[in-house]
């Protein structure tokens, strides 16, 4: 799967994570997110802090990287549907990956924190109104968002980073990658 940069090509970002969820629906995709996650720190065992090269992340780190999605989806949802037209600031994926040292935390304690803030979400999304899905705010890189553009987004944005974790699995067990 190539990777698209979401900051130098944001529309083809959107669409690629769109892409990923094609017609499933998207409660449905985010709903299994959590125990697929729980799945692949399992199974990376001792490979959960390894990199699989100098500027890739690790299992633990990726795990870091959806949370940090959930954080940030979290706030935007609440500040598309309470105020008009919020300004959704972007942000640093890899400063927060580095900086918020994702690889030197608790895998359980990520997890946890995730499933809080996913449930959370996905309590909103329940009892959120068609008006309110509509509702968008303006993202610093991509322009016009809503709710709902949102919520499909992150499904796809989590459907990417757990194959990427697979994928990053499979170099760390046949290689002799470096340990971040």
């Amino acid at each position: 799967m190539s990777t698209v940069d979401p900051v130098h090509n944001p529309k083809e970002y959107q669409n690629m994570l769109i892409d990923l969820v094609g017609e499933d629906d998207p409660l449905e995709v985010l709903e299994r997110t959590s125990s697929a996650l729980r799945e692949m720190v399992a199974a990376a065992g001792d490979h959960l802090r390894i990199r699989p090269a100098a500027r890739e992340w690790s299992v633990l780190e990726l795990v870091g990287h959806v949370l940090d999605a959930e954080v940030i989806s979290s706030a935007r949802y609440r500040w598309v549907i309470a105020e008009d037209r919020p300004p959704l600031t972007p942000y640093d994926q890899d400063l927060w990956v580095d900086a918020l040292r994702h690889n030197d935390a608790d895998p359980l304690e990520l997890l946890e924190t995730f499933e809080a803030l996913r449930a959370a979400n996905l309590a909103l999304w329940r009892r959120s109104t068609p008006e309110q899905r509509a509702r968008d705010g303006l993202h610093g890189e991509r322009g016009p968002e809503s709710f709902d553009l949102m919520f499909r987004l992150l499904a796809g944005h989590g459907r990417f980073h757990i194959d990427q974790i697979r994928r990053t699995l499979d170099t760390v067990r046949g290689s002799s990658p470096q340990i971040a």
